[in-house]
């Protein structure tokens, strides 16, 4: 059972930046893997950024290229999304996904783990 545990959500003045953490409880992190997704009210949950475990390639939404960097650390279990240049429409809770696969990692259901969220709210 993987258990996922976001945090460093906040409220932040547009144009800030933001790091959310997802520390994850589960033997062999590095063959998870991790990805970012985020739900604002009233809308469906969508893709922001993603990071395969067998390549590295790190995959964003078009809306947030520039502006957010997915990493992990392996020792940690942690994987992390630097968000700057923070706009108001970035407003949502954000969630952690993990998952063993490596192909379409920017699709919902691909995904097996899901943490709880963090809120971010970005005013204006």
């Amino acid at each position: 059972q993987v258990q996922l545990v976001e945090s460093g959500g906040g409220l932040v003045q547009a144009g800030g930046s933001l790091r959310l953490s997802c520390a994850a409880s589960v033997s062999l992190f590095s063959r998870y893997s991790m990805g970012w997704f985020r739900q604002a009210p009233g809308k469906e949950r969508e893709f922001v950024a993603a990071i395969s475990w067998s390549t590295g390639i790190e995959y964003y939404a078009d809306s947030v290229k520039g502006r957010f960097t997915i990493s992990r650390d392996n020792a940690k279990n942690t994987v992390y999304l630097q968000m700057n240049s923070l706009k108001p429409e970035d407003t949502a809770v954000y969630y952690c996904a993990a998952d063993q696969g490596s192909w379409y990692l920017d699709r919902l259901y691909e995904y097996e783990y899901w943490g709880q969220g963090t809120q971010v709210t970005v005013s204006s």
